[in-house]
């Protein structure tokens, strides 16, 4: 229930939708028609990847998974597809400074790793950004979700034990087995003992070949 103080707030500074601005009768941060325009991904999907699969087709191992192209994870589930009014939506969290998206971000992704969350885990991790970057940023935008995260799922959270020992390109200006490379031992662990025996679920605002998430389940 919101406290009265919150009730106020609201009445006052009414919450609106993050991506047309419209007031929100509820604090979901987006209204119905925004909501509306975003696909989401639901099955079949890959068991593995959690990429999505056309009727009948394999769900133990799509073909990038029989290939052992991700086999360093256990599984690995995204909740919507990057285009259109999702794109808008984390690109501004990730790079336009609108932190207040997070907590909508964190309950989709909360609501993908569904089956993570049953199957048992030990410890968030978001993907680390390399230090000169951070500065430029000022935040590690998977950091922030993993802190909605810890709300959801009543994990710990260890943000610095995972880190980005090497200035990297960003993936975004790389394809295919560029992408590979360019984050190939670009992570290490600075103590060890933190992840020791855990089941570690890595966070990340976007997956489109699965390199990075793929490389850092390799160094952890």
């Amino acid at each position: 229930m919101l406290s009265v103080l919150q009730k106020i707030i609201d009445a006052i500074l009414p919450p609106r939708c993050l991506l047309c601005g419209n007031v929100l009768n509820s604090e979901n941060g987006l209204c119905e028609t925004c909501f509306a325009k975003i696909r989401f991904i639901g099955q079949p999907y890959c068991l593995h990847c959690g990429n999505p699969l056309p009727v009948g087709e394999n769900l133990n191992g799509c073909p990038q998974c029989l290939n052992g192209e991700f086999d360093m994870f256990r599984f690995l589930r995204s909740r919507i597809y990057y285009e259109n009014e999702s794109k808008a939506l984390i690109t501004a969290f990730k790079f336009h400074d609108k932190t207040e998206n997070a907590a909508t971000l964190a309950r989709l992704l909360y609501a993908a790793g569904h089956d993570i969350w049953a199957a048992g885990a030990d410890v968030l991790a978001p993907v680390p950004l390399h230090p000169s970057r951070l500065r430029y940023r000022k935040y590690n935008q998977a950091a922030l979700l993993c802190k909605e995260l810890r709300h959801l799922t009543g994990l710990p959270v260890n943000y610095n034990d995972l880190q980005r020992h090497k200035k990297t390109r960003p993936q975004v200006e790389c394809s295919g087995n560029v992408r590979k490379n360019n984050v190939k031992n670009a992570f290490s662990v600075k103590d060890k003992a933190a992840f020791c025996n855990k089941r570690v679920v890595l966070i990340d605002d976007v997956m489109t070949t699965g390199a990075t998430l793929n490389e850092c389940s390799k160094t952890l």
